[in-house]
Formats: structure tokens, C-alpha cells, sequence
């Protein structure tokens, strides 16, 4: 499923267009990454969590060319599914 049979499933279920489901998944997506960059957790009960995680520089090897390269250190996006969520697929 794409982000175009996303929204148009999301209408159908809430009962909107195609164009409001489309604007309410951007403003999703818009808070979401605002949140995580001001340095907050986002924590949905009974779905899961959001959080940005600081990841250490390291360093790697090519496969190819067999060279050590250095990874600078980064944050990046991670989510977690909640309990009660993984659950409905395991009853």
C-alpha cells in the first residue's frame, strides 16, 4: 500500500474526501517531525511511540572496495510498536 491508497482508505473509513484525509496525513506527518526535532517523545497509547535517537559515529567497511570508512554520528527517527497494538496480531 502507497501513501495514495493510504489516504483514500483513511477517507473511506472516516468518512471524508480524499483532499481532508490527505491534508489531516501531512499535518501528521508535520508533527510528528516538529515534536522530534524540538528533542520531545511522542507516545500514542495502545499504538506506540516516537522518538529521535542519537547515534554514535563509527566506523565501517566498504564491501567493495574493502577501505574503513568513518561514519559521522547522526540522529535518527525510531518508532515502537506498544504492546496492545502487537497484540491484536498475535490473538
Amino acid at each position: 500500500m502507497n501513501k495514495g491508497d493510504f489516504i483514500k482508505a483513511v477517507a473511506e473509513k472516516a468518512n471524508c474526501t480524499q483532499k481532508d484525509a490527505g491534508i489531516v496525513f501531512d499535518s501528521m506527518v508535520d508533527t510528528i517531525i516538529s515534536v522530534l526535532k524540538g528533542g520531545d517523545k511522542i507516545v500514542i497509547p495502545g499504538f506506540g511511540s516516537f522518538e529521535l535517537v542519537k547515534k554514535a559515529a563509527t566506523t565501517k567497511m566498504n564491501p567493495l572496495t574493502k577501505k574503513t570508512v568513518k561514519v559521522a554520528a547522526c540522529k535518527v527517527p525510531k518508532f515502537k510498536f506498544g504492546k496492545s497494538f502487537k497484540a491484536i496480531f498475535n490473538a
